[in-house]
């Protein structure tokens, strides 16, 4: 099965362990040097409308992804490696993070 990065895109995410919806992806990490997917990055909640930044984005491994279907990506994976985002919004005009 061939999968362009855009129909990655509207893919949501679910973690086989215990059943619950992660999210859509929203981006795809590249090894240049390899020419290979690292990862898939799933966007953080925005908070209060967005005003207030995002949460915390979820970043799961290649070797944790499963099943790629039509419609989701299967993931097998406890704990999300979570990276600190950049605030986005007017979360900075407040001091937030």
């Amino acid at each position: 099965m061939n999968c362009r990065i855009i129909d990655m895109r509207h893919k949501e995410v679910i973690n086989i362990k215990d059943g619950t919806r992660i999210g859509c992806v929203c981006d795809i990490e590249i090894d240049t040097t390899d020419a290979r997917v690292v990862a898939i990055v799933i966007y953080g909640r925005l908070r209060f409308f967005g005003l207030f930044g995002r949460e915390d984005d979820i970043i799961i491994k290649w070797q944790d992804i499963q099943v790629i279907g039509d419609d989701t990506i299967l993931v097998c994976y406890n704990n999300y490696c979570r990276t600190k985002k950049r605030s986005r919004g007017m979360g900075n005009l407040f001091g937030g993070s």
